[in-house]
């Protein structure tokens, strides 16, 4: 599924514009990414939580020429399902 797809499917089940569909869809992305970016997590209670992990620096190789490189310390984000969801899926 896309975020067109989306859209229509959350606009349909909450019977709502595509337009505030779509506003929604945006707000939560925004408000989600400046969360994260804090350091803070988003939980959502039966869905799943949102948070950052920090990779550490390691060497790796580049598969062209097989020659070592370095990969910088990063900040990735992170999803885990929540208990709902996950028996949803079964």
């Amino acid at each position: 599924m896309n975020k067109a797809e989306l859209i229509d499917a959350m606009a349909s089940e909450a019977k709502i514009t595509k337009a505030d569909a779509g506003r929604a869809l945006q707000a939560f992305m925004t408000v989600t990414s400046k969360t994260l970016k804090k350091g803070e997590r988003v939980a959502l209670v039966g869905f799943g939580t949102f948070s950052v992990a920090k990779r550490a620096a390691r060497n790796g190789r580049n598969p062209q020429t097989g020659k070592p490189i370095k990969i910088a310390a990063k900040k990735v984000a992170k999803f885990k399902a929540g208990a709902e969801l996950s028996s949803r899926i079964k």
